[in-house]
């Protein structure tokens, strides 16, 4: 049997990081078993249809590097794999169920299924169809008045259905309404169209979040109503977000597209969506894999039962191990849309602010965890900087005229320097330290909040080579210039 599995997402939003991880388990299951992985787009809904859902679906897939076989743009021979082109096969198949004897139509108004719903809510029954089309005679309700398509469900017995992940499932009948199949406007609804397609698409696993099982025993009986094998059904924990809760926008990004631009990287979200509710063996410690070894490894049996929880933390410690495992020129070229977007460098880059970009990416790699990070380390080189006020440069244990002194002197030093680099500036500055009776950490910390306006920053000296030794003089004046003004102030005051 080749194994064929399907994502078919709705175009009524944009992909969710949960369900993003269940099309990775997927993908990774078809490639594992040298099967295909069918993209389906089903938009039968209308009435939330989202117009540019679609190109986001399948950029987000591009990104993730999950390619399809099968699907839009791909093509295949089970198209069109959109659904609202596809009608025509749905109205044919719940015809023929009427045939069958398996279906009915229904004509009941709005108003008369409130009614229905409501007195079974007085009695504390669950609401659902009471049956009053169920045995009219065939010709009772023409095909050409308003109506829908009801599947007639056994009002006795159970269904029972296989779960690859949990074993047998057993529903009660009783429990279930005659779902409509066919709408009033034509569309069928979701039930219909994903087993039509499921069948005539050759799916044979359909691996999806355990909300769904409820809705298993309809399939079934869908399935046997056309008198069809079903697939092997395979039904996974939902994600859940740090508070328990099913994952959702109070917990940050949820789509893709989100965390794209909060500057994840894809090869990093994938091998983490991959690691979420599943785990390569009892023990095992690995938690970097390369998308070869997760196909390898991928085993639809370790897929843990108990809800997965998105952690946000691990998640930027993988983020961070990817990027530093990039090379420098690589790492530059993934960054510079983080500048560019931020409006810290034009398009295209000048041969010269190119240079400046290169001296910052060594800077900063071992300290990102997002790639959108690098704009809160650097703008103070692309941007002027608020000259911090005197409480902010005197360092502990310093006074006003220590730290304008050392301001001073530093001045001298950097202007004397033959080459302007990092390697050349740390060992004279060091020196200075020295000279000056203080320690490292407290001339630098003064030097820092003056030229960068941080307490925190990339590395100094590489900084103040980013920058230039015309802008960096230039910040330490001004720096000079309100801590005199300050100490003059305090004199005058005393």
């Amino acid at each position: 049997m080749t194994v064929r599995v399907r994502f078919a997402p709705s175009p009524t939003g944009y992909p969710h990081i949960g369900n993003v991880r269940t099309v990775v388990f997927n993908w990774l299951f078809a490639r594992q078993n040298q099967g295909k992985f069918v993209l389906r787009i089903e938009d039968t809904d209308r009435t939330r249809f989202v117009e540019d859902a679609l190109d986001v679906i399948t950029d987000s897939l591009r990104w993730l590097g999950m390619d399809w076989d099968e699907g839009p743009e791909a093509g295949g021979d089970c198209g069109p794999y959109i659904q609202s082109q596809r009608l025509h096969i749905y109205r044919e198949k719940a015809e023929e169920l009427i045939q069958k004897g398996k279906a009915y139509r229904c004509n009941c108004s709005a108003e008369r299924l409130e009614e229905v719903r409501e007195h079974m809510r007085i009695q504390g029954k669950t609401p659902m169809y009471d049956g009053h089309c169920r045995n009219k005679p065939l010709d009772a309700i023409s095909p050409d008045e308003p109506h829908v398509i009801r599947l007639k469900i056994p009002s006795e017995g159970t269904t029972s259905f296989h779960d690859l992940l949990r074993g047998e499932i057993t529903f009660e009948n009783c429990l279930l309404d005659d779902q409509i199949l066919l709408k009033s406007d034509g569309f069928p609804t979701y039930h219909l169209a994903v087993v039509v397609d499921d069948h005539l698409m050759g799916i044979t696993h359909v691996m999806r979040g355990d909300d769904w099982i409820s809705s298993t025993p309809k399939r079934i009986m869908l399935y046997k109503a056309f008198e069809w094998e079903p697939p092997i059904f395979a039904h996974v924990p939902l994600v859940l977000g740090a508070d328990g809760k099913k994952l959702g926008k109070r917990h940050g990004a949820v789509s893709v597209d989100e965390f794209r631009r909060q500057g994840y990287l894809p090869e990093a979200l994938f091998n983490f969506l991959a690691l979420l509710g599943w785990s390569p063996g009892e023990g095992e410690e690995q938690e970097i894999f390369t998308r070869k070894e997760l196909i390898a490894r991928f085993d639809i049996h370790r897929i843990n039962l108990s809800p997965a929880v998105f952690s946000y933390e691990k998640l930027n410690w993988i983020n961070g191990h990817y990027i530093r495992a990039l090379s420098q020129n690589e790492l530059l070229q993934r960054l510079i849309p983080y500048w560019r977007d931020a409006g810290l460098i034009p398009v295209p880059v000048p041969a010269e602010l190119l240079h400046t970009l290169k001296l910052l990416v060594p800077l900063v790699q071992e300290r990102l965890k997002t790639l959108s990070e690098v704009v809160e380390w650097t703008d103070f080189v692309f941007t002027d900087i608020k000259t911090p006020t005197p409480d902010k440069l005197i360092e502990k244990k310093m006074t006003a005229t220590q730290t304008l002194e050392a301001i001073q002197k530093t001045q001298t030093l950097l202007a004397s320097l033959i080459h302007f680099t990092a390697e050349a500036i740390e060992p004279p500055m060091r020196q200075l330290a020295t000279d000056m009776g203080l320690k490292a950490g407290q001339l630098f910390g003064v030097v820092r909040n003056a030229v960068t306006g941080k307490t925190v920053s990339p590395p100094l000296f590489g900084s103040i080579e980013a920058l230039g030794r015309t802008e960096t003089l230039k910040r330490l004046e001004r720096a000079e210039e309100v801590l005199t003004a300050h100490i003059q102030a305090e004199e005058t005051s005393g």
